[in-house]
Parts: structure tokens; C-alpha cells; sequence
């Protein structure tokens, strides 16, 4: 998502990525080692780790447990949420399996409020957090991007993707809405922390007297798309994969439709505290390799999101 100091998006969860249709699949969380045995005293995540080619570039705590601990709000297909069965799915826990496979390590997802990820990371709940997560200098330099005030230490990204924000509107009925200008007088839905919600208040900051922009803001994505479905609201917005996706899949493909361009390109980064810079390089050690051996680009094939792909990893790229 992106997101404000705490978006998802730029205060921009947006990359230029023109994302096409988006396929559903995936597996439940990341796996990259199997389950423990008490056959000899081993585990199989001891022997996958010492098959992994970049097992040992991880901090020997992560290596003894054999498991990365991933905050991430997961209500936000196709980056990550549960399919029917309630497995784990979509392009961040496929892509953080494949990184998996290089660590010798499993990717143990958490579900959190995306606007409380960050937070969880510098308390230690997670390790990481990887929720389409725009890497912006505020989230970088700990600075709140609505109040410019210094809040927290900040995090380091691993950026893997790039996308961008997008406007959407019930399907046959966009009320005249192209451009964020046009959101002058109408009511916004949209996710708390995002970058969504950090243009939404710039925008309302120019509306002339008489056109209020009114913003409606929920703890996920899939809150706001059920408040615009019902009439609640005159437009949505999120990031471009996920509102494409929901274009795509809400209502049989009957319920919204995407309306102008997207705008806000950034990447998405997976944040680590600053402290934590073993692991933020073994994560773009893994990353590079799986770009390099084909693994990368076969995930975003499959989700259709192949415009937002990065040709390497690159730590805190996000402006």
C-alpha cells in the first residue's frame, strides 16, 4: 500500500506500474524450510539452511530459528491476503518463499493494521515488515509526513517492486471524477496510513470554499471497496495493483472501474530496523538472487504485475 509515513504508498504507494489482470493462486505462508523432526536430533530447517546458498548471511539468531517474523496487513490483493481456504497468498509471500529458499529460512506472516507495522517493528514483534509498503524518506528518517515531527528512529528498505495510486469509482457512474482536482466536493474511501490518504489531504487542502473533499478513512483496503460498492461514497483510492485487481474480481468485474492515471510511482520496500543492517543485506543479497535466476520475474508473471519489476534490489531508493 502506499502510505503516508506509514503508507503503503508515497505518502505515495504508487510506481508507475500498469499493472494487467491479476490471476489468483498462491500458497499459504512463505515456506522455505520444513517442519521440525526429532528423528536426530536435527530439524529439516537445519538442513535446508545449510543448503541454502545465502544461509550465512543471515544473523545466526535468525539462522537458529530458522524463521523471519513478517508484519503485514494481509487485506490487500493481489500484494498479499487470504484466498478461500484462508491461506496466505499473492506477490509479497511468493516473493519472500523464493527468498526463503536462499536463507534456508520460513517467512512467518502476521496480520497487523497497516498503520501499526512499523510500529511493531521497532518494538521487535516482527523482523520485518512487507505490506506493499512505499519506501519513502519520511518512513526512512522516522518523520511523521503530515506534522514534519521526528516520531521514531526510521527503517532501512529493501526495495523489490514499483507501483503507483490509483482513483476508482462504481463502474458506469464516475461523477465527472478524472483527476484528484476533481475530488473537490465528493467523498473519498480509502486506507488509514497510505499514501492515498496523504493525497487526499493535500487535495482537500485546495478545495475552494463550498467543494469540501470529504475523506472516509478505514483500517484496510477492503473496507473502503465495501463502503463505495454500497453507495457510500463517490470514489475510492489505493495503490494500482490492488485497485486493479479489485476492477478485475469485485462483483464479477461489474462493480468499479479505474478512472484517470495513476500517479505517485515509488517503490515498494521491505522495512528492517535500522539497527538490523545483517539482515537487511542478506534480505537484498536474496533478493538480487532470485531476480538473477529467473525466480522474480516467473512470481510476477503469474500475478500479472509484470510494468512494476526491478532489475535489482536497492536499499532506502524511495525520495
Amino acid at each position: 500500500m502506499t502510505a503516508s509515513t506509514t503508507r503503503r504508498t508515497t505518502a505515495a504507494r504508487s510506481r508507475t506500474a500498469a499493472v494487467g489482470a491479476i490471476a489468483v493462486a498462491g500458497a499459504l505462508l512463505l515456506t522455505g524450510c520444513g517442519d521440525q523432526t526429532k528423528d536426530n536430533g536435527s530439524s529439516n530447517s537445519d538442513t535446508e539452511t545449510s543448503a541454502a546458498p545465502l544461509a550465512d548471511e543471515l544473523p545466526k539468531s535468525i539462522r537458529d530459528k530458522g524463521v523471519i517474523k513478517v508484519g503485514s496487513d494481509i487485506a490487500y490483493a493481489p500484494v498479499e491476503f487470504k484466498d478461500d481456504s484462508g491461506k496466505v497468498v499473492g506477490i509479497d509471500p511468493d516473493i519472500a518463499a523464493a527468498m526463503g529458499k536462499q536463507l534456508g529460512v520460513t517467512f512467518e506472516f502476521e496480520n497487523g493494521t497497516f498503520d501499526t507495522l512499523i510500529t511493531g517493528l521497532r518494538s521487535k514483534r516482527y523482523d520485518i515488515a512487507m505490506s506493499a509498503m512505499t519506501d519513502t524518506k519520511d518512513r526512512q528518517e522516522g518523520i511523521d509526513s503530515e506534522t514534519g515531527k521526528k516520531v521514531g528512529e526510521g527503517v532501512d528498505f529493501v526495495d523489490y517492486f514499483t507501483a503507483g495510486v490509483s482513483i476508482y469509482t462504481k463502474k458506469g457512474d464516475d461523477q465527472g471524477i478524472k483527476t484528484w482536482s476533481d475530488l473537490c466536493g465528493k467523498k473519498i474511501v480509502l486506507q488509514r496510513g497510505t499514501v492515498s490518504e496523504d493525497l487526499a489531504k493535500a487535495e482537500a487542502k485546495k478545495c475552494p470554499a463550498g467543494k469540501k473533499l470529504t475523506i472516509e478513512r478505514f483500517d484496510n483496503d477492503q473496507q473502503a471497496q465495501t463502503r463505495l460498492r454500497a453507495g457510500g461514497a463517490d470514489a475510492g483510492s489505493s495503490d494500482f495493483p490492488v485497485a486493479a485487481y479489485a476492477v478485475k474480481t469485485s462483483g464479477g468485474g461489474n462493480d468499479f472501474q479505474i478512472v484517470g492515471d495513476q500517479v505517485e510511482a515509488a517503490p515498494y520496500g521491505i522495512a528492517v530496523a535500522k539497527n538490523s543492517t545483517e539482515l537487511r543485506d542478506a534480505l537484498k543479497a536474496a533478493l538480487d538472487a532470485i531476480i538473477e535466476n529467473g525466480e522474480y520475474q516467473k512470481i510476477l508473471d503469474k500475478w500479472g504485475v509484470t510494468e512494476g519489476a526491478v532489475e535489482e534490489a536497492t536499499i532506502n531508493g524511495g525520495k
